[in-house]
C-alpha cells in the first residue's frame, strides 16, 4: 500500500462524499417546509399554500432520488477503498447505519409516494401527516449518520482489542458522544437555512419575472422569515461547536486558527497562509487577544497550537484554514441578507426592491458551498486519523491499486456531473412552469402594500395572453402600471 492509493481513497471519497451531502442538506430543508406549507393548506384551505406545496414536493422529489442514488455508491465505496475501516469499526458504526436505514430511509420511502402522488386520493389531513413523516425520516436520517461520523471526531463508548478491532460497551455513550449534540443541531440548521435560501432564490426569480406573483410573494415571505430566524441561531451554535473542538480536537481548532504556538490571548487571524514546512504564517493579518475572546470566551484564555502536536500529527493546514474561513464568510453574508430583508419589509419594499430579488437569486447556492466548506474543515481537520486520535487514515485504507481507483474516481466525475446537469435542467423547467394551479381555477395576482400585505385581484388567468405580454407593478402610492 503506497500514499499515494491512499490519497486517491481519499479523494475519491471526498468527491463521492462532498456530492451526496448536497442532496441530504437540501431535502432535510425542503421536505420540512413541504410539511409546513400542507399544514397550512388543510388548515386555512387558501390555494396559495396547496400550489406552492405542489411545486416544492415536485421539486423534493427530483432532490430525494439524487440522494438515494449517490448515498448508495458511499456503502460499496467503504467496502472496496476502506476495508481496514471497516473491519476495524463495524461492531460500532454498522447498527448506527442499519438504524438510518430501518428508521429513517424506510419511513421517508413508505411515505414519499403518498406526497407525490396521493393528495388527492388521502385527502388534506392524511397527505399532512405523510409530509410529516417523510420530514421526520429526514430528521431522523440526518441524526444517525451525524452520530456515526461524530462518534469518528470524538469516539467514546468503545474499546479496541489487541488487534484494532472496536466493540462497543455503552450505546448511549457511543450515540451521544460529546460531540453530537453540536454537531447535529449545526448540521439540521445548516441544512434549513440552506433549504429557505432555495426558496427565497427561487421565488424572487418568479418576482423578477412578474410570474406567479402570489405564490411567489407567499414563498418569499416565508423564506425571509426563516432566515432571519436561522441565520443568527446558525452563528450562534457554530460558536457552541468551536468551543467544544477546543475541548476535545484542538490540533483541528488549531488548523482552523492557523495558530501554531500556545498561549494566553492569541490573536485572531483574519487572513495568512500558513506554511507548515516553516510552521509560521505568511502575509498574516490578524488582532490581537480576538482570538482568544471568541475561542474560550475570555480576553486572556489560552489556545493549545499546532507546535503542540508532531507534524506527523497535524492535519493540512491551509486547507482547514482556508475553508473554515469560507464558511463563516458565507455566514456573514447570509446573515446580511437576512437583515436586509428584514429591513425591506419594514419599509413595505420587500417585494418591489428588484436590487434584492437579484441578491437573493446569487444567494442561492451559498448554503450548499457553506456545507461544503464545513465539512470539509470536519474531515480535513481529523487528519491523518480516521478515528480522531486512535486509527490512522493509511490503516483504514484497502489494498487497492492506483489504476483501479483512478479509473473509478474518473467514472464517478462524469457520471455525476451528468447527473447534476440533468437535475439542473428539469429543476429548471420546474421553476420555469412554477407553481401548478388547480386546472379550469384563475391564478391571482396580489397587490403589494407596506407590510407585505395585499388585495387578490381574481379573474387573472396565468395562460391569459394579455398578461403573457406585460406585468403588472404597484407603485408607491398603491396604483397599477402596465410595464
Amino acid at each position: 500500500m503506497t500514499m499515494d492509493a491512499v490519497v486517491l481513497s481519499r479523494l475519491q471519497f471526498a468527491f463521492t462524499m462532498g456530492y451526496h451531502i448536497l442532496w441530504p442538506t437540501f431535502t432535510i430543508g425542503v421536505a420540512s417546509y413541504v410539511a409546513c406549507l400542507s399544514g397550512l393548506w388543510w388548515w386555512t384551505r387558501r390555494p396559495v399554500y396547496r400550489d406552492l406545496m405542489r411545486f416544492w414536493a415536485r421539486i423534493f422529489g427530483m432532490g430525494f432520488a439524487m440522494g438515494v442514488i449517490t448515498g448508495l455508491v458511499l456503502s460499496y465505496e467503504i467496502g472496496t477503498n476502506w476495508s481496514g475501516f471497516s473491519k476495524a469499526v463495524s461492531n460500532v458504526l454498522g447498527p448506527l447505519f442499519m438504524y438510518e436505514a430501518l428508521t429513517a430511509f424506510f419511513l421517508e420511502a413508505g411515505f414519499i409516494g403518498v406526497v407525490l402522488f396521493g393528495e388527492k386520493r388521502v385527502g388534506p389531513g392524511a397527505h399532512f401527516f405523510a409530509c410529516c413523516m417523510v420530514a421526520f425520516g429526514t430528521l431522523l436520517s440526518a441524526t444517525w449518520v451525524t452520530a456515526a461520523n461524530s462518534w469518528m471526531q470524538t469516539p467514546a463508548g468503545a474499546i479496541q482489542d489487541a488487534n484494532g478491532i472496536f466493540h462497543a460497551v455503552s450505546w448511549p455513550d457511543i450515540v451521544f458522544n460529546p460531540s453530537f449534540p453540536y454537531r447535529v443541531s449545526h448540521m439540521v440548521c445548516a441544512s434549513f437555512l440552506t433549504g429557505a435560501f432555495v426558496v427565497a432564490g427561487v421565488s424572487a426569480l418568479h418576482l423578477l419575472w412578474r410570474r406567479h406573483l402570489e405564490t411567489a410573494r407567499k414563498g418569499f415571505s416565508m423564506a425571509m422569515w426563516t432566515v432571519l430566524l436561522l441565520a443568527p441561531l446558525q452563528i450562534v451554535l457554530g460558536d457552541m461547536q468551536g468551543l467544544n473542538t477546543r475541548e476535545h480536537q484542538p490540533t483541528k481548532l488549531a488548523a482552523m486558527e492557523g495558530l501554531w504556538d500556545s498561549g494566553h490571548g492569541v490573536a485572531a487571524t483574519l487572513f495568512a497562509w500558513p506554511d507548515m514546512a516553516k510552521e509560521s504564517n505568511r502575509f498574516e493579518l490578524s488582532i490581537p487577544h480576538l482570538g482568544s475572546l471568541y475561542l474560550t470566551h475570555s480576553w486572556n484564555g489560552e489556545v493549545q497550537g499546532l507546535k503542540a502536536v508532531a507534524r506527523e500529527d497535524r492535519p493540512n493546514v491551509p486547507i482547514v484554514f482556508f475553508a473554515f474561513r469560507i464558511m463563516v464568510g458565507i455566514g456573514l453574508i447570509l446573515l446580511s441578507v437576512a437583515i436586509t430583508g428584514a429591513v425591506l419589509r419594514f419599509r413595505g419594499r420587500l417585494y418591489s426592491a428588484r436590487w434584492f430579488h437579484f441578491v437573493a437569486v446569487g444567494a442561492m447556492p451559498l448554503g450548499f458551498v457553506a456545507v461544503l466548506a464545513g465539512w470539509t474543515v470536519t474531515e480535513a481537520g481529523r487528519q491523518p486519523f480516521i478515528v480522531y486520535g486512535i486509527l490512522r487514515t493509511a490503516q483504514a485504507a484497502a489494498p487497492v491499486s492506483t489504476d483501479a481507483i483512478s479509473m473509478s474516481l474518473g467514472l464517478f466525475v462524469i457520471v455525476y456531473n451528468l447527473l447534476l446537469l440533468a437535475f439542473l435542467w428539469f429543476g429548471a423547467r420546474q421553476v420555469w412552469r412554477g407553481p401548478p394551479a388547480e386546472r379550469g381555477e384563475p391564478q391571482t395576482l396580489t397587490q403589494a402594500r407596506p407590510g407585505g400585505r395585499g388585495i387578490a385581484l381574481p379573474g387573472a388567468h396565468a395562460a391569459d395572453p394579455l398578461l403573457s405580454r406585460t406585468s403588472l407593478t404597484a407603485t408607491q402610492e398603491g396604483s397599477w402600471m402596465p410595464r
